[in-house]
């Protein structure tokens, strides 16, 4: 055989080669690429749940019974008390203002969102809720929430004549809690 029919049959060889090792290669990829199944006809989705923030929701009142922790701390002067002092540390006026509202919602009026009972106040601390209120939860121990949302639910008057305010009145922005008129707390409709 000659050298020029030696070296035609070498580069046939290779040439056989390499389309079969193009053949392996695209089989193995094709059959390594596992597609989704599309249903283009509009298949049976089910329906999307309502995401849940918390227990509290916006809107009608939900019937839950109330917390029995929130009257251990509802009623008593040095909780309350220990509430105020804690609103302040923790800037909740920086929100809040001292109760009237500012970038957050008003505290001292009949509206509220997520519900005007003390442990509905808990929750809105504890939890957060969505739009701007952060959550407390693991940040603040669960009994200075507690006394956070007794000293809130006095400033809509919701409190015993016996607890009062223990910060000095001469310069106060609001009137002691216990000179509050009492307002009953209604949930709003819209929630925003």
């Amino acid at each position: 055989m000659c050298s020029r029919c030696r070296g035609d049959r070498r580069r046939a060889s290779r040439g056989q080669r390499g389309a079969a090792l193009l053949i392996v290669l695209t089989i193995a990829l094709a059959s390594g690429c596992d597609r989704e199944k599309r249903d283009y006809r509009g298949g049976n989705a089910p329906p999307a749940a309502a995401v849940r923030v918390g227990e509290s929701q916006p809107g009608a009142p939900q019937p839950t019974p109330p917390d029995p922790r929130g009257r251990y701390f509802e009623g008593n002067a040095w909780h309350v008390n220990q509430g105020e002092a804690l609103y302040k540390q923790f800037n909740c006026s920086g929100c809040h203002a001292h109760g009237g509202g500012a970038i957050g919602p008003a505290l001292m009026d009949a509206e509220w969102r997520y519900g005007g009972r003390i442990d509905q106040i808990h929750a809105s601390i504890a939890q957060g809720r969505p739009n701007g209120m952060p959550s407390f939860m693991g940040k603040i121990p669960d009994d200075q929430i507690w006394e956070i949302a007794a000293y809130v639910r006095t400033l809509s008057g919701n409190a015993p004549k016996y607890v009062a305010g223990g910060a000095p009145q001469g310069m106060a922005a609001i009137p002691p809690t216990s000179r509050l008129p009492k307002l009953k707390p209604k949930t709003t409709e819209s929630g925003q």
